[in-house]
């Protein structure tokens, strides 16, 4: 009788610890799918490591921009694409299949056929200090009829003189905001400040409010169309004055003691720093590793020899641009014109640096 009774006891109890671990398995297995449904921010690792924090919204966001499908509408009539080049004078790729942009590369009723159903904004920012306002009426005036044509655009002016940028009539979904920001009494700092700029501008101003952002210098103007061909995810622009050269010839920083260090014998083409851009994210982070390293450098008493423009190329190095512009993107008025460059989209005007910098 007392071993029958034992046994129903334990079966008893055997059946509240199954109906339990069920009743777990159940409220664990729901909790799991509940946590992923609502995108949680937040993934637990073992005891031994840190949880790992993903910016969900962000992450979803990039990744949509990044996968965009390049639908083309139907009965939309264009020239042929053709396996054999267009041009044989110069080259439509780098050696990490980057595409290189120049004339006759691409199809603009194509492109904008494609790319207007997106309803895209570009963030284009523009660094307008002390005389440098001077050159904003032009650059604006010449943007509105060659830049981005069609598509939204807001200029971010950061200028330390907010009275003095030009009242220039805009088309329609695009406009001016100014970025007030102080004076300096050099220009090698107001150039090395620019990337720390960009970057609390992505964070804290343009997320959420556009789809790409480009960074250009106001003294230039723009002479013929530039439009959606030069978006990318990260995107660099060969510099006019090095494009037929050697990379030892270029002005990269040679001194191992600064972060903008490239070594002799390495290198892939020199770049601009007066333009570049591509997706919000890609370029925060460029911009937020530059300026970085820009500080490391000051820290240790270090300047690269071109300011930002060195600490780019360094970037660009090592973490390659998805697409590269010609130096139709950025020629300099002061330059003779070679026969490859069948254009000049965007150039770097004429000036007596005398006059406008403070130093």
């Amino acid at each position: 009788m007392l071993g029958s009774n034992f046994m129903k006891i334990f079966s008893l109890c055997l059946t509240v610890v199954l109906l339990l671990m069920i009743c777990y398995a159940f409220y664990f297995s729901n909790n799991i799918r509940s946590r992923f449904s609502e995108g949680s921010d937040v993934i637990e690792t073992n005891a031994a490591c840190s949880p790992i924090t993903i910016p969900v919204s962000t992450h979803l966001s990039d990744v949509k921009s990044r996968t965009r499908d390049m639908l083309a509408p139907e009965g939309l009539l264009y020239t042929q694409p053709t396996v054999f080049p267009s041009r044989t004078d110069v080259v439509f790729a780098s050696p990490w299949l980057a595409p290189i942009v120049w004339e006759g590369s691409f199809n603009i009723a194509l492109l904008d056929s494609i790319y207007k159903p997106m309803n895209l904004t570009i963030a284009t920012t523009v660094f307008a200090v002390g005389k440098y306002v001077a050159f904003l009426k032009d650059f604006l005036e010449t943007a509105e009829i060659h830049y981005m044509v069609g598509y939204k655009v807001d200029y971010y002016i950061f200028t330390d003189r907010p009275g003095d940028v030009p009242n220039v009539t805009l088309a329609e979904g695009r406009r001016v905001r100014v970025m007030k920001v102080p004076s300096s009494n050099r220009w090698q700092e107001i150039s090395a400040r620019r990337m720390e700029m960009i970057q609390l501008l992505i964070e804290n101003t343009i997320r959420g409010q556009a789809d790409y952002i480009f960074c250009l210098d106001v003294d230039s103007k723009f002479h013929a169309h530039f439009g959606v061909e030069a978006l990318g995810r990260l995107v660099a622009t060969i510099h006019p004055s090095f494009w037929t050269l050697q990379r030892d010839q270029f002005t990269y920083e040679r001194r191992p003691e600064s972060r903008a260090y490239i070594p002799l014998g390495e290198g892939d083409f020199y770049y601009g720093g007066a333009v570049f851009g591509g997706l919000l994210e890609d370029v925060r982070a460029m911009t937020k590793t530059c300026s970085q390293n820009f500080e490391a450098d000051t820290a240790n008493g270090i300047e690269a020899a071109w300011q930002e423009e060195s600490h780019l190329n360094r970037y660009f190095l090592y973490n390659k641009p998805s697409k590269l512009l010609s130096p139709e993107y950025l020629w300099m008025d002061v330059a003779g014109w070679n026969k490859e460059i069948k254009l000049v989209r965007f150039s770097g005007v004429e000036k007596n640096y005398a006059e406008i910098r403070p130093n």
